[in-house]
């Protein structure tokens, strides 16, 4: 049994993952299961998302756990076991209007994740993704010029 330790993250600061990574290994020595349950979303018409705001999606949603996930693999390939569990949406496998960046970041972390489940076989580790429909989060009303208001987080 061990005491809990509180680890903040920001899934989108792709530059930090490395070192929590770092820190839990260091802590633990090992993560037997690794859930990437974090997600960010916005709606809006493509033509009104900016580029920065895709891309801000994008590192949450797929960048994220892929650097989490490549950041912890190592030592679970050396222990030939573990587990890697994907929480994804229904639009990562149908998009729908006004959720393009969502719909697209979702699409490409479904196929990082079928791709490693056929190459981590060999390692007995078991990567699995869940795809659940629409999921209630929260929601700030959106201010003119500030997009960040317009995020589901």
């Amino acid at each position: 049994t061990y005491a809990p330790k509180l680890i903040l993250l920001d899934i989108s600061d792709i530059n930090c993952i490395q070192d929590v990574a770092k820190e839990i290994l260091n802590c633990y020595g090992c993560v037997d299961i690794l859930i990437n349950n974090a997600s960010m979303k916005v709606k809006g018409a493509v033509q009104s998302i900016s580029l920065e705001l895709d891309k801000k999606i994008m590192d949450a949603n797929y960048f994220g756990p892929i650097t989490l996930t490549k950041a912890i693999l190592p030592n679970m390939i050396s222990r030939r076991t573990g587990q890697i569990v994907l929480i994804n949406s229904i639009q990562g496998k149908i998009g729908i209007p006004f959720r393009a960046a969502y719909a697209a970041s979702k699409h490409a972390a479904v196929g990082f994740f079928d791709c490693l489940r056929a190459e981590m076989e060999e390692f007995n580790i078991s990567v699995s993704t869940v795809i659940p429909t629409f999921i209630c989060s929260y929601h700030r009303v959106p201010a003119p010029d500030n997009w960040e208001v317009s995020v589901w987080k």
